[in-house]
C-alpha cells in the first residue's frame, strides 16, 4: 500500500483545451478517495495520468516515496479497472484471474492459492470453469475486480465500474467495493459521475469541474457544507434550490429577503454586510429542509406559498415542484397525499439548513459563485 500526491497535475490537449488544471490532491495510505464530477470534467484523465495512461503536461504524480511521471504504467504497481470489464473471452474466469501472476513466472502453486483466495473473497468459487460470455453482468464486474485484486497493488484505481450494471447490480456490487476496501485496506481511486455512489463509498469525495477541483472533504462535509454554488447543485437529488434576493440587517439580526419571503437567518453574521446595510446573495435551500405548513401554521415568518406545478412519487419520498410567486420554482419532499397538481400551498423553511452564495461576477459563465464566508459580500 501507498500514498498518492499529485503536485501542480495539469493536463493540456491541441487547440489549448484543459483537462486537468493545476491539481494538487493528497490521497493518504489507505485512504478510500472518490473523484466526481460531470462529463468532462477531468476525473478520468487525472486516473489516467496516476496510472501512466496519459502523459503529464505539468507537475508530478508520486505514489510512495516515488516520482513515477516517467515511469511506464506496470512499473507503477497500480491495478486499474475499468467501466468495461475487458476479460479475455477466450478464457475461463481462473485463466482470466492467473493471468497477471502467469505473465510475471509466479509459481503454479501461488497461482492456484492466490486465485482460490481471490474466489473466496468475491463468491467466485462455483464459476472459476465458466467463460466471460456465460457470466452475468454483476459477475463479470467481479472478476475484474478480482483480477485487480490478486495482484496485490500498492493502489487501485477504478474508473466508473458500475456504470454499466442496472440499478440493483450496482448496489451490490457498491457493497462488495466496500466491503473489499474495508478487509484489504489498499489505497483506492474512484472515479464516477453518480453523487450517490461518492457519497456512499469515499472517506472523501473530490469534486471536480472543468479541470479544477472544487471540494475536497469528507461526504457529509461535502454535502452539508458545500464550498461553493457549483458542488452545492451539483451534489443532491433533487438538487439544490437558488433563489436570488438580498442579505440585509434588522434589530441586529440577519434576513434573507426575496420577492417571495422574508426569513431570519440565526446562523448568519452581520458583519458579512460589511457595514453597507443590505448586499445581493444566492440563498441555497435543499429539498429536505422545507415542509408543508399543517394547519394553523400559514401565518409562521418562515413559511412561503405556492402553486403544486409537478408531483413526482418516488417510493419512499414524493417531490413536489412549486411555482412562486416571481416566477422562480422550487422543489420540496412531502408525503404523497399532501399535494395535488393545482393546489396552492405553503411550505417551511429550516432557516438553519439555508446556505449563502454571492452572486456569479459580471462575464462568469459558469455562474459557480464562492460561498459567503463572512467579513463581506463580495466574491473572493
Amino acid at each position: 500500500m501507498a500514498s498518492v500526491t499529485l503536485t501542480g497535475l495539469s493536463k493540456s490537449f491541441e487547440d489549448n483545451c484543459h483537462a486537468v488544471r493545476d491539481l494538487d490532491l493528497e490521497i493518504s495510505d489507505g485512504e478510500f478517495l472518490v473523484l466526481v464530477g460531470p462529463s468532462g470534467c477531468g476525473k478520468t484523465t487525472t486516473l489516467r495520468m496516476i496510472a501512466g495512461l496519459e502523459t503529464i503536461s505539468a507537475g508530478t504524480v508520486k505514489i510512495g516515496d516515488r516520482v513515477v511521471n516517467e515511469i511506464a504504467p506496470r512499473g507503477r504497481d497500480v491495478a486499474m479497472v475499468f467501466q468495461n470489464s475487458a476479460l479475455y473471452p477466450h478464457l475461463t474466469v481462473f485463466e482470466n484471474l492467473a493471468f497477471a501472476l502467469k505473465l510475471r513466472r509466479t509459481p503454479q502453486q501461488e497461482i492456484g492459492e492466490r486465485v482460490a483466495w481471490v474466489a473466496s473473497l468475491l463468491g467466485l468459487e462455483s464459476l472459476l470453469a465458466r467463460k466471460p460470455s456465460a457470466l452475468s453482468g454483476g459477475e463479470r464486474q467481479r472478476v475484474a475486480l478480482g483480477r485487480a485484486i490478486i495482484r496485490k497493488p500498492a493502489v487501485f484505481l477504478l474508473d466508473e465500474p458500475l456504470s454499466n450494471l442496472d440499478s440493483r447490480l450496482r448496489l451490490e456490487i457498491r457493497a462488495e467495493i466496500k466491503r473489499l476496501h474495508r478487509q484489504l485496506g489498499t489505497t483506492t481511486i474512484y472515479v464516477t459521475h453518480d453523487q450517490e455512489e461518492a457519497l456512499a463509498l469515499g472517506d472523501r469525495v473530490c469534486v471536480m469541474c472543468r479541470g479544477r477541483m472544487r471540494q475536497c472533504a469528507p461526504p457529509l462535509e461535502v454535502y452539508q457544507k458545500p464550498a461553493d454554488r457549483f458542488v452545492a447543485g451539483f451534489l443532491g437529488m433533487p438538487p439544490m434550490n437558488f433563489l436570488e434576493g438580498e442579505l440585509e440587517e434588522f434589530e441586529g439580526r440577519a434576513w434573507f429577503v426575496s420577492e417571495d419571503f422574508r426569513l431570519s437567518l440565526p446562523n448568519a453574521e452581520t458583519n458579512w454586510l460589511n457595514g453597507s446595510g443590505r448586499c445581493p446573495v444566492i440563498a441555497g435551500i435543499r429539498p429536505e429542509s422545507m415542509v408543508l405548513a399543517k394547519s394553523g401554521e400559514e401565518g409562521r415568518e418562515d413559511s412561503f406559498s405556492g402553486i403544486v406545478e409537478l408531483v413526482e412519487p418516488l417510493g419512499s419520498v414524493t417531490h413536489a415542484t412549486l411555482m412562486l410567486r416571481s416566477g422562480q420554482r422550487m422543489v420540496c419532499r412531502v408525503t404523497s397525499d399532501e399535494v395535488a397538481v393545482g393546489k396552492s400551498v405553503r411550505a417551511i423553511l429550516d432557516a438553519r439548513q439555508i446556505h449563502l452564495f454571492a452572486p456569479p461576477a459580471p462575464g462568469d459563465s459558469e455562474g459557480m459563485a464562492l460561498r459567503l464566508r463572512g467579513g463581506d459580500c463580495k466574491r473572493s
